[in-house]
Protein backbone atom coordinates (compact mmCIF):
# COMPACT_ATOMS: atom_id res chain seq x y z
CA UNK A 1 0.00 0.00 0.00
CA UNK A 2 2.85 2.34 0.81
CA UNK A 3 4.43 1.66 -2.58
CA UNK A 4 1.16 2.56 -4.35
CA UNK A 5 0.86 5.81 -2.41
CA UNK A 6 4.50 6.57 -3.16
CA UNK A 7 4.01 5.93 -6.87
CA UNK A 8 0.89 8.07 -6.88
CA UNK A 9 2.65 10.94 -5.16
CA UNK A 10 5.55 10.75 -7.61
CA UNK A 11 3.20 10.75 -10.56
CA UNK A 12 1.07 13.62 -9.33
CA UNK A 13 4.06 15.68 -8.28
CA UNK A 14 5.38 15.82 -11.83
CA UNK A 15 2.91 16.89 -14.49
CA UNK A 16 4.93 15.31 -17.31
CA UNK A 17 5.04 11.95 -15.57
CA UNK A 18 1.31 12.13 -14.93
CA UNK A 19 0.64 12.97 -18.57
CA UNK A 20 2.80 10.09 -19.78
CA UNK A 21 1.13 7.74 -17.28
CA UNK A 22 -2.33 8.63 -18.63
CA UNK A 23 -1.21 8.13 -22.21
CA UNK A 24 0.53 4.81 -21.52
CA UNK A 25 -2.48 3.55 -19.54
CA UNK A 26 -4.91 4.19 -22.38
CA UNK A 27 -2.46 2.76 -24.92
CA UNK A 28 -2.33 -0.44 -22.88
CA UNK A 29 -6.14 -0.45 -22.67
CA UNK A 30 -6.39 -0.02 -26.46
CA UNK A 31 -3.94 -2.91 -26.95
CA UNK A 32 -6.00 -5.09 -24.60
CA UNK A 33 -9.20 -4.30 -26.53
CA UNK A 34 -7.45 -5.08 -29.82
CA UNK A 35 -6.12 -8.36 -28.41
CA UNK A 36 -9.56 -9.38 -27.15
CA UNK A 37 -11.11 -8.49 -30.50
CA UNK A 38 -8.63 -10.65 -32.40
CA UNK A 39 -8.38 -13.61 -30.05
CA UNK A 40 -11.77 -13.79 -28.29
CA UNK A 41 -14.52 -11.74 -29.92
CA UNK A 42 -13.53 -12.69 -33.48
CA UNK A 43 -13.49 -16.37 -32.57
CA UNK A 44 -16.93 -16.11 -30.96
CA UNK A 45 -18.28 -14.26 -33.99
CA UNK A 46 -17.15 -17.06 -36.32
CA UNK A 47 -19.25 -19.57 -34.37
CA UNK A 48 -22.52 -17.72 -35.05
CA UNK A 49 -24.62 -18.44 -38.13
CA UNK A 50 -24.92 -14.80 -39.17
CA UNK A 51 -22.13 -12.69 -40.62
CA UNK A 52 -23.55 -9.58 -38.98
CA UNK A 53 -21.34 -9.71 -35.89
CA UNK A 54 -18.23 -10.41 -38.02
CA UNK A 55 -18.89 -7.32 -40.15
CA UNK A 56 -19.60 -5.08 -37.15
CA UNK A 57 -16.48 -6.28 -35.32
CA UNK A 58 -14.24 -5.72 -38.34
CA UNK A 59 -15.72 -2.26 -38.91
CA UNK A 60 -15.53 -0.78 -35.40
CA UNK A 61 -12.39 -2.46 -34.02
CA UNK A 62 -9.86 0.08 -35.31
CA UNK A 63 -11.94 3.25 -34.68
CA UNK A 64 -12.68 2.14 -31.12
CA UNK A 65 -8.95 1.72 -30.41
CA UNK A 66 -8.26 5.18 -31.87
CA UNK A 67 -10.92 6.67 -29.60
CA UNK A 68 -9.23 5.17 -26.53
CA UNK A 69 -5.86 6.58 -27.61
CA UNK A 70 -7.36 10.03 -28.24
CA UNK A 71 -9.15 10.00 -24.87
CA UNK A 72 -5.85 9.04 -23.23
CA UNK A 73 -4.13 11.89 -25.03
CA UNK A 74 -6.80 14.32 -23.81
CA UNK A 75 -6.36 13.16 -20.21
CA UNK A 76 -2.59 13.52 -20.67
CA UNK A 77 -3.03 17.14 -21.72
CA UNK A 78 -4.92 18.11 -18.57
CA UNK A 79 -1.89 18.12 -16.20
CA UNK A 80 -0.05 20.17 -18.80
CA UNK A 81 -2.74 22.84 -18.83
CA UNK A 82 -4.09 22.16 -22.35
CA UNK A 83 -7.72 21.84 -21.32
CA UNK A 84 -9.33 24.84 -23.00
CA UNK A 85 -7.44 25.51 -26.22
CA UNK A 86 -7.46 24.63 -29.88
CA UNK A 87 -5.54 21.37 -29.33
CA UNK A 88 -8.20 20.03 -26.96
CA UNK A 89 -10.90 21.07 -29.43
CA UNK A 90 -9.14 19.21 -32.22
CA UNK A 91 -8.94 16.05 -30.10
CA UNK A 92 -12.61 16.36 -29.14
CA UNK A 93 -13.56 16.84 -32.78
CA UNK A 94 -11.62 13.75 -33.86
CA UNK A 95 -13.28 11.70 -31.10
CA UNK A 96 -16.72 12.94 -32.23
CA UNK A 97 -15.93 12.01 -35.84
CA UNK A 98 -14.76 8.55 -34.76
CA UNK A 99 -17.91 7.98 -32.65
CA UNK A 100 -20.11 9.15 -35.53
CA UNK A 101 -18.28 6.80 -37.89
CA UNK A 102 -18.81 3.85 -35.53
CA UNK A 103 -22.50 4.67 -35.11
CA UNK A 104 -23.36 5.02 -38.79
CA UNK A 105 -21.20 2.01 -39.69
CA UNK A 106 -23.15 -0.08 -37.19
CA UNK A 107 -26.53 1.08 -38.54
CA UNK A 108 -25.35 0.80 -42.16
CA UNK A 109 -24.35 -2.84 -41.65
CA UNK A 110 -27.69 -3.63 -39.99
CA UNK A 111 -29.64 -2.04 -42.86
CA UNK A 112 -27.44 -3.69 -45.49
CA UNK A 113 -27.59 -7.22 -44.08
CA UNK A 114 -31.23 -7.28 -42.95
CA UNK A 115 -32.38 -5.26 -45.96
CA UNK A 116 -30.74 -7.65 -48.44
CA UNK A 117 -32.24 -10.65 -46.65
CA UNK A 118 -35.69 -9.04 -46.89
CA UNK A 119 -35.17 -8.04 -50.53
CA UNK A 120 -34.18 -11.58 -51.53
CA UNK A 121 -37.44 -12.92 -50.12
CA UNK A 122 -39.54 -10.73 -52.41
CA UNK A 123 -39.90 -10.84 -56.18
CA UNK A 124 -40.29 -7.08 -56.42
CA UNK A 125 -37.29 -4.94 -57.30
CA UNK A 126 -38.69 -1.97 -55.42
CA UNK A 127 -37.01 -2.89 -52.14
CA UNK A 128 -33.71 -3.40 -54.01
CA UNK A 129 -34.02 0.20 -55.24
CA UNK A 130 -35.03 1.58 -51.85
CA UNK A 131 -32.17 -0.08 -49.97
CA UNK A 132 -29.33 2.10 -51.38
CA UNK A 133 -31.43 5.24 -50.86
CA UNK A 134 -32.12 4.26 -47.24
CA UNK A 135 -28.40 3.70 -46.65
CA UNK A 136 -27.51 7.09 -48.15
CA UNK A 137 -30.16 8.86 -46.06
CA UNK A 138 -28.83 7.19 -42.89
CA UNK A 139 -25.27 8.21 -43.71
CA UNK A 140 -26.35 11.78 -44.50
CA UNK A 141 -28.23 11.94 -41.19
CA UNK A 142 -25.20 10.81 -39.16
CA UNK A 143 -22.91 13.21 -41.05
CA UNK A 144 -25.25 16.11 -40.20
CA UNK A 145 -25.43 15.05 -36.54
CA UNK A 146 -21.64 14.66 -36.35
CA UNK A 147 -21.11 18.03 -38.03
CA UNK A 148 -23.44 19.78 -35.55
CA UNK A 149 -21.66 18.05 -32.66
CA UNK A 150 -18.24 19.22 -33.92
CA UNK A 151 -19.52 22.78 -34.36
CA UNK A 152 -20.80 22.70 -30.80
CA UNK A 153 -17.36 21.60 -29.56
CA UNK A 154 -15.88 24.72 -31.19
CA UNK A 155 -18.59 26.88 -29.56
CA UNK A 156 -20.27 27.82 -32.82
CA UNK A 157 -23.85 29.09 -32.64
CA UNK A 158 -25.74 26.32 -34.43
CA UNK A 159 -29.16 28.02 -34.17
CA UNK A 160 -28.97 29.88 -37.52
CA UNK A 161 -27.51 26.75 -39.13
CA UNK A 162 -30.44 24.60 -37.95
CA UNK A 163 -32.91 27.24 -39.09
CA UNK A 164 -31.37 27.42 -42.56
CA UNK A 165 -31.27 23.62 -42.69
CA UNK A 166 -34.98 23.48 -41.88
CA UNK A 167 -35.82 26.04 -44.57
CA UNK A 168 -33.68 24.21 -47.13
CA UNK A 169 -35.36 20.92 -46.23
CA UNK A 170 -38.79 22.50 -46.64
CA UNK A 171 -37.89 23.92 -50.05
CA UNK A 172 -36.41 20.63 -51.29
CA UNK A 173 -39.35 18.66 -49.90
CA UNK A 174 -41.86 20.98 -51.60
CA UNK A 175 -40.03 20.75 -54.93
CA UNK A 176 -39.82 16.95 -54.75
CA UNK A 177 -43.25 16.26 -53.26
CA UNK A 178 -44.40 14.21 -56.28
CA UNK A 179 -41.19 12.17 -56.27
CA UNK A 180 -41.41 11.61 -52.52
CA UNK A 181 -45.07 10.63 -52.86
CA UNK A 182 -44.11 8.01 -55.45
CA UNK A 183 -41.28 6.70 -53.27
CA UNK A 184 -43.44 6.37 -50.18
CA UNK A 185 -46.29 5.02 -52.29
CA UNK A 186 -43.99 2.28 -53.57
CA UNK A 187 -42.84 1.59 -50.03
CA UNK A 188 -46.48 1.23 -48.95
CA UNK A 189 -47.15 -1.21 -51.78
CA UNK A 190 -44.20 -3.42 -50.85
CA UNK A 191 -44.98 -3.38 -47.13
CA UNK A 192 -48.66 -4.18 -47.71
CA UNK A 193 -47.69 -6.88 -50.25
CA UNK A 194 -50.43 -5.61 -52.53
CA UNK A 195 -48.90 -7.36 -55.55
CA UNK A 196 -45.64 -8.71 -56.91
CA UNK A 197 -43.98 -8.98 -60.30
CA UNK A 198 -45.89 -11.56 -62.34
CA UNK A 199 -49.28 -10.99 -60.67
CA UNK A 200 -52.35 -10.37 -62.82
CA UNK A 201 -54.00 -7.16 -61.64
CA UNK A 202 -56.59 -4.61 -62.72
CA UNK A 203 -56.20 -0.97 -61.72
CA UNK A 204 -58.21 2.00 -63.04
CA UNK A 205 -59.47 -0.03 -65.99
CA UNK A 206 -56.02 -1.36 -66.93
CA UNK A 207 -55.85 -5.18 -66.94
CA UNK A 208 -52.54 -6.99 -67.26
CA UNK A 209 -49.54 -8.60 -65.60
CA UNK A 210 -47.15 -6.66 -63.35
CA UNK A 211 -44.01 -6.32 -65.44
CA UNK A 212 -41.79 -4.26 -63.14
CA UNK A 213 -41.94 -2.30 -59.87
CA UNK A 214 -39.38 0.50 -59.66
CA UNK A 215 -38.70 3.25 -57.15
CA UNK A 216 -41.01 5.68 -58.96
CA UNK A 217 -43.57 3.68 -60.89
CA UNK A 218 -45.14 0.31 -61.64
CA UNK A 219 -45.21 -1.10 -65.18
CA UNK A 220 -48.11 -3.32 -66.27
CA UNK A 221 -47.96 -5.43 -69.45
CA UNK A 222 -51.44 -5.66 -70.96
CA UNK A 223 -52.72 -8.65 -72.95
CA UNK A 224 -52.23 -6.56 -76.09
CA UNK A 225 -48.49 -6.60 -75.26
CA UNK A 226 -48.46 -2.93 -74.25
CA UNK A 227 -46.61 -1.47 -71.25
CA UNK A 228 -48.68 0.88 -69.11
CA UNK A 229 -46.66 2.91 -66.56
CA UNK A 230 -48.48 4.14 -63.45
CA UNK A 231 -46.78 6.29 -60.73
CA UNK A 232 -46.59 4.54 -57.38
CA UNK A 233 -48.27 7.50 -55.70
CA UNK A 234 -51.41 6.85 -57.76
CA UNK A 235 -51.09 3.08 -57.32
CA UNK A 236 -51.15 3.44 -53.54
CA UNK A 237 -54.43 5.42 -53.74
CA UNK A 238 -56.09 3.32 -56.45
CA UNK A 239 -58.50 0.40 -56.14
CA UNK A 240 -56.48 -2.63 -57.21
CA UNK A 241 -57.95 -6.01 -58.10
CA UNK A 242 -55.36 -8.79 -57.72
CA UNK A 243 -56.37 -12.04 -59.45
CA UNK A 244 -53.59 -13.98 -57.71
CA UNK A 245 -54.69 -13.29 -54.13
CA UNK A 246 -55.66 -15.11 -51.97
CA UNK A 247 -54.64 -17.96 -54.33
CA UNK A 248 -54.33 -18.78 -58.04
CA UNK A 249 -57.80 -20.33 -58.38
CA UNK A 250 -60.29 -18.53 -60.65
CA UNK A 251 -64.01 -18.87 -61.31
CA UNK A 252 -65.29 -18.85 -64.89
CA UNK A 253 -68.79 -17.61 -65.71
CA UNK A 254 -70.48 -18.44 -69.02
CA UNK A 255 -73.85 -16.78 -69.71
CA UNK A 256 -76.31 -18.32 -72.17
CA UNK A 257 -80.02 -18.21 -72.90
CA UNK A 258 -82.62 -20.71 -74.14
CA UNK A 259 -86.07 -20.27 -75.63
CA UNK A 260 -89.19 -19.91 -73.53
CA UNK A 261 -90.87 -23.26 -73.06
CA UNK A 262 -87.59 -25.14 -72.56
CA UNK A 263 -87.38 -27.63 -69.69
CA UNK A 264 -85.28 -25.92 -67.01
CA UNK A 265 -84.27 -29.19 -65.32
CA UNK A 266 -83.22 -30.65 -68.69
CA UNK A 267 -81.14 -27.57 -69.52
CA UNK A 268 -79.45 -27.63 -66.13
CA UNK A 269 -78.63 -31.36 -66.35
CA UNK A 270 -77.42 -31.14 -69.96
CA UNK A 271 -75.06 -28.19 -69.42
CA UNK A 272 -73.74 -29.58 -66.13
CA UNK A 273 -72.83 -32.82 -67.89
CA UNK A 274 -71.29 -30.81 -70.75
CA UNK A 275 -68.96 -28.65 -68.71
CA UNK A 276 -67.92 -31.68 -66.66
CA UNK A 277 -66.19 -32.92 -69.82
CA UNK A 278 -63.77 -29.97 -69.71
CA UNK A 279 -60.36 -31.13 -68.55
CA UNK A 280 -58.58 -29.77 -65.47
CA UNK A 281 -61.56 -28.06 -63.86
CA UNK A 282 -62.00 -28.32 -60.09
CA UNK A 283 -64.53 -30.57 -58.39
CA UNK A 284 -64.36 -28.43 -55.24
CA UNK A 285 -65.93 -25.91 -55.57
CA UNK A 286 -68.23 -27.97 -57.78
CA UNK A 287 -69.64 -26.63 -61.09
CA UNK A 288 -73.04 -24.90 -60.97
CA UNK A 289 -75.79 -24.07 -63.47
CA UNK A 290 -77.89 -21.12 -62.29
CA UNK A 291 -81.24 -20.02 -63.72
CA UNK A 292 -80.67 -16.28 -63.40
CA UNK A 293 -83.39 -14.41 -65.28
CA UNK A 294 -86.62 -14.56 -67.29
CA UNK A 295 -85.63 -11.99 -69.87
CA UNK A 296 -87.67 -10.43 -72.69
CA UNK A 297 -86.73 -13.04 -75.28
CA UNK A 298 -85.04 -15.86 -73.37
CA UNK A 299 -84.58 -17.80 -70.19
CA UNK A 300 -81.08 -16.82 -69.04
CA UNK A 301 -78.66 -19.20 -67.34
CA UNK A 302 -75.10 -18.93 -66.03
CA UNK A 303 -72.64 -21.82 -65.95
CA UNK A 304 -69.98 -21.53 -63.22
CA UNK A 305 -66.88 -23.62 -62.71
CA UNK A 306 -63.39 -23.20 -61.24
CA UNK A 307 -59.85 -23.78 -62.53
CA UNK A 308 -56.64 -24.20 -60.51
CA UNK A 309 -54.70 -21.43 -62.24
CA UNK A 310 -56.15 -18.11 -63.35
CA UNK A 311 -53.91 -18.25 -66.42
CA UNK A 312 -56.09 -21.03 -67.86
CA UNK A 313 -59.37 -19.16 -67.32
CA UNK A 314 -59.67 -17.50 -70.73
CA UNK A 315 -58.99 -20.66 -72.75
CA UNK A 316 -61.42 -22.66 -70.62
CA UNK A 317 -64.10 -20.01 -71.09
CA UNK A 318 -63.75 -20.23 -74.87
CA UNK A 319 -63.92 -24.01 -74.70
CA UNK A 320 -67.05 -23.88 -72.51
CA UNK A 321 -68.78 -21.46 -74.91
CA UNK A 322 -68.29 -23.83 -77.81
CA UNK A 323 -69.32 -26.94 -75.89
CA UNK A 324 -72.50 -25.33 -74.50
CA UNK A 325 -73.57 -24.08 -77.93
CA UNK A 326 -73.05 -27.49 -79.55
CA UNK A 327 -74.83 -29.28 -76.70
CA UNK A 328 -77.92 -27.07 -76.98
CA UNK A 329 -78.05 -27.52 -80.74
CA UNK A 330 -77.68 -31.30 -80.44
CA UNK A 331 -80.51 -31.46 -77.87
CA UNK A 332 -82.78 -29.33 -80.11
CA UNK A 333 -83.08 -26.67 -77.40
CA UNK A 334 -83.75 -23.31 -78.97
CA UNK A 335 -81.23 -20.50 -78.58
CA UNK A 336 -83.34 -17.36 -79.07
CA UNK A 337 -82.43 -13.97 -80.39
CA UNK A 338 -84.23 -10.70 -79.68
CA UNK A 339 -87.57 -10.57 -81.53
CA UNK A 340 -90.55 -8.22 -81.63
CA UNK A 341 -94.12 -9.06 -82.55
CA UNK A 342 -96.04 -6.20 -84.22
CA UNK A 343 -99.85 -6.49 -84.14
CA UNK A 344 -101.78 -4.17 -86.48
CA UNK A 345 -105.31 -3.39 -85.37
CA UNK A 346 -107.67 -2.25 -88.14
Amino acid sequence: MEYLELAQSIITSNKWIEAIAWLIGFLILAKIITFLSEKVFKRLARKTKTELDDLILAKIKAPFSYILVLVGLKFALKPLGFTENWLANILDSIVVIAITYIAFSFIDILVSVWGKEFAQKTKSRLDDSLLPIAQKMIKAGFIIIGGIWVMKEWNFDIGPFLASLGIAGFVVGFAMQDTLKNIFGGLTLILDQTFQVGDKIEVDGTLGVVHDISIRSTKIRTYSNEIVTIPNGKMSDAKIKNFVLPNYQARINVDFGVAYGSDIAQVRELILKTISKISDILEDPEPQILFTEMADSSLNFQARFWVENYGDAYDKQLEANELIYNALNSAKIGIPYPTMDVNIIK
